[in-house]
């Protein structure tokens, strides 16, 4: 049951907030990108909109693993901040009607995306989430994996 709770509270910062910190890692380099997001229902998937020739897509393609950082310290002060840490893998979207259904989402949340989510050379980055780690205040952390859940 607390964990369950746990993981209630951690998909809660994440559906409250909607800009987070994607790293990407190519040649061993690591790369952040500041992005905006939305998530499916459950909160399994994280999804963002980035053009095809940018470094953090190339990253993915050459690596999937990514790691995502959401946190809150605009809202909290400093010392009872929340910062998630989220580990998952790009799994490229095929399906053109869930693209256009993710598409249509991002304008309702972002509508000053418009011409950057209907230029040519967008595409929907999907982010499968494997875990979250959040650290709560300064000292106090939680894993919790998804595998299984």
């Amino acid at each position: 049951k607390g964990r369950f709770k746990m993981l209630e509270k951690m998909t809660a910062l994440v559906r409250k907030k909607n800009v987070c910190v994607l790293a990407t890692v190519s040649d061993h380099k690591p790369y952040c990108s500041l992005m905006a997001y939305i998530t499916d229902g459950a909160c399994k998937e994280i999804y963002m909109v980035t053009h095809k020739n940018t470094t953090k897509f190339n990253n993915l393609q050459k690596n999937p693993s990514v790691s995502l950082l959401i946190d809150s310290r605009e809202t909290q002060p400093r010392a009872n901040a929340q910062a998630l840490t989220i580990d998952g893998v790009f799994i490229p979207l095929i399906d053109e009607d869930k693209k256009q259904n993710i598409r249509d989402r991002m304008l309702e949340s972002f509508p000053h995306m418009k011409n950057f989510l209907h230029h040519p050379e967008s595409e929907i980055i999907r982010i499968k989430i494997n875990s979250f780690l959040l650290l709560d205040g300064l000292t106090e952390s939680h894993f919790m994996s998804l595998k299984g859940l």
